[in-house]
């Protein structure tokens, strides 16, 4: 199949987990892919992977939440392909910790990576966008930003802005061809997903696995988050715009 003929993506924190999964998936479905990522060595490997399967996969190192990186992560995907159809705003962290222990340092750190990184690339991109009309913006946020974590404060916070943000912009946008779309996902099976859970764990709060399961049946595959991904960044969405889509199983439905 090929949803993403010819389309070019630039995905940020793409180097690993859900994002390594969508740049593969993206580059299967014929999309030209640019992973922007801080992780040189797990981007280095995966690129080398898909470019051993003729996969036009490539990566720019840069730290997003800074606004010269984040720049030259924009150059780096519209110096390659010529244009960016495409932007997957995924890349953020986590801190785990009781709200009175978290210091300024840790709110700016996650406001940041998690919030100003998505404003600075789609700032970037949304220009050419607009000028050709056409263009989808899809932005990783979590399902804390409708059913709140113990220890997540600072995390929950961070992901709100970034979320509401994206619903701004498809509402701002919406007539001139952009499409703004989020994804939810509860815990997943990632380096992020399981140092989450470990953290939390720490804290005596979801101590089991069985606990993770009551609340979302299993923990989810980072391909399950890229298929939603991918129906976000191709034509199958068209008429998509504004959604919140919760990849969690029932997570926030109870």
């Amino acid at each position: 199949m090929s949803r993403l003929q010819n389309k070019s993506v630039l995905i940020t924190g793409g180097a690993n987990g859900a994002g390594a999964a969508s740049a593969k998936l993206f580059a299967e479905e014929g999309a030209r892919v640019m992973i922007a990522d801080r992780d040189a060595k797990a981007a280095g490997a995966l690129v080398a992977e898909l470019q051993a399967r003729d996969l036009d996969v490539r990566f720019v190192h840069a730290d997003i939440s800074r606004p010269q990186e984040a720049e030259t992560a924009y150059r780096a995907a519209h110096d390659a392909f010529g244009r960016v159809d495409i932007l997957f705003n995924h890349a953020g962290i986590i801190i785990v910790k009781p709200f009175l222990e978290c210091t300024l340092e840790e709110w700016d750190e996650l406001m940041d990576n998690n919030a100003k990184s998505a404003f600075l690339m789609t700032r970037l991109v949304l220009p050419e966008m607009l000028e050709r009309g056409k263009g989808v913006l899809i932005f990783t946020s979590t399902t804390g930003v409708r059913a709140a974590t113990h220890l997540e404060a600072l995390y929950c916070a961070s992901k709100s802005a970034m979320h509401q943000m994206a619903r701004a912009l498809a509402v701002e946008y919406r007539d001139q061809g952009i499409r703004a779309n989020l994804i939810c996902p509860s815990f997943v099976r990632t380096h992020h997903g399981e140092h989450e859970i470990e953290q939390l764990r720490s804290y005596g709060v979801f101590a089991s696995e069985n606990d993770v399961n009551a609340m979302q049946g299993r923990i989810c595959e980072p391909e399950e988050v890229a298929e939603v991904a991918l129906f976000l960044a191709s034509d199958a969405s068209s008429f998509v715009n504004g959604a919140e889509i919760f990849v969690d199983n029932t997570f926030t439905a109870v």
